[in-house]
């Protein structure tokens, strides 16, 4: 009887052996760092530190914000993945949590704040610092009130009655946008509501208020027994988020249809071609690695590429090819900014559809404009002055004499639009068409001499 007693409590211990373990092992906060602009690098550092909090299994994420704002649709992609996050994320607003940042900090379970620090003014404002037309503050106040929404309401007894209480009112979210929101004793009409601390502790917007990570979480969030791990970003998210920035992403759109166009107008491979190269790796590159460039979509580009470029070496005129070139080159640039699954765009809003289109169009048109202007600046002003010959090689060369050719029949060498070669009595000359475009093998007359070359037309057929 004892011998099975002794073995019942051994078999006992070793059951609890597990939950006395797991009991004693410290918790996991996985802490995130975002002190600078709410950019896309910004964006990087909070989705590579969620999955890898995510991955390793923490109880709980810390943010550690502070900013002046940023991008809108860069915060409005980090507050969803916070808000969706399985882990829950707190953040400790260290200072600054304006703009985008108010937006961020109330996605999050829990806000904490440094003792002095501030949070709201999230009116959209231009580079300037003025006010967007209403429609952005339109977009701007719907996306501070379904975030405060989403965290819902405590319910509260009194007596008979049944009460329902907004955890963060939306109501306060939204006069942190719009300066028209009234609410009584806390804003008047005319003013963009920013909290400070203690008025956020106040009015549901502030959890607590601490000075450090550590009384944070020992004191908040419940963790005596805690292991910290921070995100460390390296260099290759700053250079990520850098090239992902919407306005450089219009540059090197400008520079990839600049490079196209005048590499068009020289001839062989040179400086053109490897700078449209250049820009074209470093625009898909790192919306490659994202996972919102798809290979089909790299390869829409470059087919449209190919397609223009038979257009203009190989077809006369400008049709099909042309201009299918054209729309799979904006089609292949567009469709690389979002995230669609293949062809499947439920997962894309028209905000980041209408961005994408913008920030192609923008470029397009940069780069169009800027073909004019160079094309008439090369060769003759300031530092384009050089890049282009000049000299009159009349003066400089002395030419042979070819004016004895004129009035000769001969063959197109190569095809002639308007430029080639022409074959006459077995010698081959610099040859530019009068007639438009004209095929190899077609008989040409050589109408005058100009400059070392012969200027020809071709030989009509005569029908027997």
């Amino acid at each position: 009887m004892k011998k099975n007693s002794a073995l019942f409590w051994i078999a006992l211990f070793m059951l609890a052996i597990p939950f006395i373990s797991a009991e004693n092992q410290p918790a996991l906060v996985y802490k995130i760092d975002i002190q600078k602009e709410i950019n896309n690098t910004a964006r990087l550092y909070l989705s590579n530190g969620l999955s890898e909090a995510n991955a390793l299994g923490a109880d709980a994420i810390l943010l550690h914000l502070n900013t002046y704002g940023g991008l809108v649709d860069v915060a409005d992609s980090m507050r969803t993945a916070i808000l969706y996050n399985p882990i829950p994320v707190y953040v400790f607003v260290d200072n600054n949590a304006a703009s985008a940042g108010a937006l961020i900090s109330i996605a999050c379970k829990k806000i904490y704040m440094r003792k002095g620090a501030n949070i709201g003014a999230a009116t959209v404002v231009n580079q300037t610092g003025s006010a967007m037309p209403d429609k952005y503050q339109s977009y701007m106040r719907s996306m501070m009130r379904s975030t405060a929404e989403a965290h819902g309401q405590d319910t509260i007894i009194q007596g008979k009655d049944t009460l329902y209480k907004w955890i963060r009112d939306p109501k306060i979210a939204e006069a942190m946008v719009d300066e028209r929101v009234v609410i009584p004793n806390l804003i008047d009409t005319g003013k963009v509501l920013t909290f400070t601390a203690q008025e956020a502790q106040k009015w549901g917007y502030c959890d607590g208020i601490a000075e450090t990570t550590d009384e944070i979480i020992t004191q908040y969030m419940g963790y005596k027994n805690y292991e910290i791990k921070t995100y460390k970003p390296d260099w290759f998210d700053e250079i990520k988020g850098f090239l992902m920035n919407p306005f450089l992403q219009s540059i090197l759109i400008i520079i990839i249809i600049g490079g196209i166009y005048f590499e068009m107008q020289t001839p062989g491979l040179g400086f053109p071609s490897a700078a449209a190269v250049l820009a074209a790796v470093l625009y898909f590159a790192p919306l490659y690695i994202d996972g919102l460039a798809a290979n089909w979509e790299i390869l829409l580009f470059i087919i449209g590429v190919l397609l223009i470029g038979l257009e203009v070496f190989v077809i006369p005129g400008f049709g099909v090819a042309g201009i299918s070139g054209i729309i799979l080159v904006v089609g292949g640039l567009t469709m690389a900014l979002l995230g669609n699954n293949n062809f499947n765009f439920e997962t894309v809003s028209q905000k980041e559809l209408g961005e994408a289109i913008l920030i192609v169009l923008v470029g397009l048109v940069a780069g169009f404009v800027l073909m004019i202007w160079l094309s008439n600046k090369i060769g003759h002003k300031g530092i384009f002055r050089k890049v282009a010959l000049n000299t009159d090689l009349e003066d400089s060369i002395s030419s042979p004499d070819l004016s004895s050719l004129v009035g000769k029949e001969g063959t197109a060498a190569t095809v002639l639009r308007p430029s080639g070669k022409v074959i006459v009595n077995g010698e081959f000359y610099d040859g530019v068409s009068e007639s438009g475009f004209i095929d190899k093998g077609r008989k040409v007359k050589i109408t005058r001499f100009e400059n070392a070359q012969v200027y020809v037309e071709t030989i009509p057929d005569i029908l027997s």
